[in-house]
């Protein structure tokens, strides 16, 4: 996050047109129909009479708000939204990058003067459950004085010493890196560092280039994971002049290359993008700004997509996805995007994700929302478990932010979403995350490939690779290899390059055996599968599958949610609620 404002309610009525929806799915207006004259008898329940608190905590839960009118107003506002077409985000499209553990965490370590602080960091982290940090590895901190020149003349010592000791300490505690690359050094800039212009790129892309190799051929084989800039649709990110999503993907696109070069197993993170509804030039909506990156001619150029999945005004639960909206759910209008650019089979990663809990004495302004510290803690669990649960596209969430070395900028609203204080007293949501990391990771809805985090393989099991394979790559149980996992769904395949294996396997599903494997078609793409349960109810079910006789290549699972629950969720929601809302209510009315 740049230390800027977003846009508060106030701003919310902004220019920006909506996007033509050439990917969206027309479908029935009936939930739609249904969910509006279900929102309309809640309404004039709430207005005439007093609406009973289940079904506000309901409302809830669809519209993320706490205050009760803002729930009423949301209610009517999702009815309406849910009249137009769904979103189309291809949710059971296969992807790389996308199985991995989404568990994530900002850290600022290289700010750090003592390096015990760095070690104590890093172990809490480590300890609560998470695998990533996101770490900034600033150009003007490693290339400081001159093109070429790694040393720090300022103590006399080798500019690299600092972040080769957090490489070495995160790797020593089982954690992942996502290095962030940006903030050039002043020599980079004809205007070197004039106010508005710290963050801004280089006069010359291929000195970043450059920098980029540096880096990436200095940490191969211990940083696997880059990110490209941050923030490039806002002031001061893209420095004192009009944002350019083209000159961002010319940037990008050298920056690719030289990463390529230096290390072709990383992988690249384009920039997380602002969450704002201006229309330019200092700061342009990330919706924009996205379509016009790839009609620059960004396809291709990254592997996974970077995005600001910030809550702001309202919780994680908030349903009402519309370009107008900053809110938690808006990264589906990013997916969409990518859908509409042919970008499906690509994951996005949230960079920063997290809701900011100022203090009610604040002076300033509280220009990223407010919440407190207690529902802070709620929000975070919800909110990945919301995105685990309904989008297989979304992969690792990096929460904002882990700790800040001092207090001295208590004065700042964007100090507040901090998880632990500067002396390493945790606050509610460094619990809440904690617990929710220490529960047994499962397989939830979506396309999912063979390595995903939560599968557990026993026995014999050998990696391949093949043109077959759904992404390039499988594993072949051998006779006695077995596979344990639990799913969240209604459904499940294996996916297999030979379904003939199924007279080899025996699967218990819930500690039952299955009886009469079928083989079927994958979704998206017609892949052989072997279909182990359908219709199931839906919840947490556990599977073990082992290979009796013959082989098993198995080349991922396709975890089933379904559609028909999918579809009318929410037009049912509100129905029951307005049914329960006019029965509470017509009984109070005949009491009195």
């Amino acid at each position: 996050m740049q230390f800027v404002m977003l846009d508060p309610p106030a701003m919310s009525d902004g220019s920006l047109p909506t996007p033509t929806r050439s990917s969206v799915t027309g479908g029935s207006r009936l939930p739609g129909a249904i969910a509006l004259a279900a929102a309309l008898v809640i309404i004039a329940i709430a207005i005439w009479g007093d609406l009973p608190a289940s079904v506000s905590a309901s409302l809830a839960s669809l519209t993320g708000e706490e205050d009760l009118w803002e729930q009423i107003k949301g209610t009517g506002a999702l009815a309406l939204l849910s009249l137009q077409g769904a979103i189309e985000t291809e949710p059971l499209t296969p992807m790389k990058h996308s199985g991995l553990s989404p568990y994530g965490i900002n850290t600022f370590l290289e700010q750090e003067a003592e390096l015990e602080k760095v070690e104590r960091s890093l172990r809490m982290i480590a300890d609560a459950g998470f695998a990533w940090i996101r770490q900034e590895f600033p150009w003007e901190d490693i290339e400081i004085s001159a093109k070429g020149d790694y040393w720090d003349h300022r103590w006399d010592r080798n500019a690299w010493e600092k972040y080769d000791r957090i490489v070495e300490l995160a790797r020593a505690h089982g954690l992942e890196i996502i290095a962030r690359l940006d903030n050039p050094p002043a020599w980079s800039r004809s205007v070197g560092n004039a106010a508005g212009w710290t963050l801004a790129p280089p006069d010359d892309y291929q000195d970043y280039g450059d920098y980029v190799y540096a880096v990436v051929s200095r940490y191969r084989g211990q940083i696997r994971y880059y990110q490209i800039w941050n923030e490039p649709n806002i002031y001061p990110e893209w420095g004192d002049q009009p944002v350019s999503p083209e000159s961002y993907v010319k940037l990008l696109q050298i920056a690719y290359r030289r990463a390529k070069e230096a290390d072709p197993d990383c992988v690249i993170v384009a920039a997380g993008l602002a969450q704002t509804l201006e229309t330019g030039p200092r700061n342009l909506s990330d919706l924009e700004y996205l379509q016009r990156m790839y009609a620059a001619g960004a396809k291709g150029y990254f592997d996974v997509m970077g995005a600001m999945v910030y809550g702001l005004w309202t919780g994680p639960t908030d349903r009402r996805t519309s370009p107008e909206r900053t809110n938690f759910g808006r990264v589906r209008l990013l997916r969409e995007i990518m859908v509409a650019n042919a970008d499906a089979d690509i994951p996005i990663w949230a960079t920063e994700v997290g809701w900011n809990a100022v203090p009610a004495d604040f002076e300033g302004t509280a220009v990223y929302g407010r919440t407190t510290e207690r529902k802070q803690a709620e929000y975070a669990v919800k909110a990945y478990e919301r995105a685990a649960t309904e989008w297989p596209w979304l992969g690792v969430m990096n929460y904002w932010f882990f700790r800040r070395p001092s207090d001295a900028e208590r004065d700042q609203s964007w100090y507040y979403f901090r998880m632990v204080e500067p002396d390493f007293t945790p606050l509610p949501v460094y619990g809440s995350m904690l617990d929710l990391m220490q529960r047994p990771p499962a397989v939830h809805y979506g396309y999912h490939q063979e390595d995903h985090w939560a599968l557990h393989y026993d026995g014999e099991w050998n990696k391949g690779e093949s043109d077959a394979a759904v992404l390039g790559s499988f594993r072949t149980g051998e006779p006695g290899a077995e596979l344990l996992f639990t799913f969240e769904g209604s459904g499940l395949d294996l996916v297999a390059l030979d379904p003939d294996s199924v007279d080899g396997l025996q699967v218990t599903l819930d500690g039952r055996l299955v009886r009469g494997l079928e083989p079927g078609r994958a979704p998206s793409n017609d892949a052989p599968t072997i279909r182990v349960a359908s219709r199931l109810r839906t919840g947490t079910h556990t599977v073990h599958v082992t290979v009796l006789s013959g082989r098993l290549p198995l080349d991922g699972i396709v975890v089933y949610q379904e559609s028909s629950l999918v579809t009318y969720a929410i037009p049912a929601a509100l129905a029951a609620l307005a049914g329960a809302a006019l029965a509470i209510w017509l009984r109070a009315r005949s009491r009195s």
